[in-house]
């Protein structure tokens, strides 16, 4: 148990929304956290998949999408913020000879092997068949200013449990949500939307 003094860190952790959380953003959501620190948490949703496909994606960034496997793959709603712009994650790659760089410009390097990248550059790899294998990107992502998730999580909001890279980049998005549950033991069944208060 943290100690008061001791923020709590849930870099590289699920949010999974509660029953009871009803914002149209969030109902039923999983979040990975790409980061969370004292200033606040960020994070993308990687259960809501939008309209748009990665190939009409590409197409309105000027590019090809050369990788059979990603064309058909949705793109995210990954929160209310900056809908306009896209963040890739993806598995870690890294440079030759620079194990602990991170290849693309604008890239957070998550503990946990996954990484986050903001830039073009990432997209442009991936147009010529190269870059990331395991890739989710998004339009938009969740933020939390300070204190905010810790007190959203005394309220019952959401659950918290240590990330899995399978359940973001190889479940089927239908079944992201009860796999995120099933880490933690549960199913969705057996949760109250009513908050608990002994």
């Amino acid at each position: 148990m943290p100690s008061d003094d001791q923020p709590i860190n849930l870099t590289h952790h699920f949010l999974i929304a509660m029953p009871g959380l009803e914002d149209a953003s969030f109902a039923r959501s999983v979040v990975y956290l790409c980061e969370h620190s004292a200033r606040g948490a960020l994070g993308l949703v990687i259960n809501k998949p939008s309209d748009i496909k990665l190939r009409n994606l590409f197409e309105k960034v000027d590019l090809p999408l050369d990788r059979d496997d990603l064309a058909a793959a949705p793109v995210f709603q990954g929160g209310p913020v900056q809908t306009e712009r896209g963040f890739v994650l993806h598995e870690a790659v890294h440079g030759e000879g620079q194990p602990d760089e991170p290849v693309y410009a604008s890239t957070l390097a998550i503990p946990g092997g996954l990484e986050m990248t903001t830039s073009k550059d990432v997209l442009e790899a991936m147009s010529t068949g190269a870059g990331p294998r395991r890739v989710l990107v998004s339009l938009g992502y969740a933020a939390w200013g300070e204190g905010q998730l810790e007190s959203e999580l005394a309220e019952n909001s959401w659950l918290t449990v240590g990330a899995d890279p399978a359940v973001i980049f190889d479940t089927p998005v239908e079944q992201r949500y009860d796999r995120a549950l099933a880490l933690l033991g549960l199913q969705a069944w057996t949760l109250s939307p009513e908050a608990g208060h002994a």
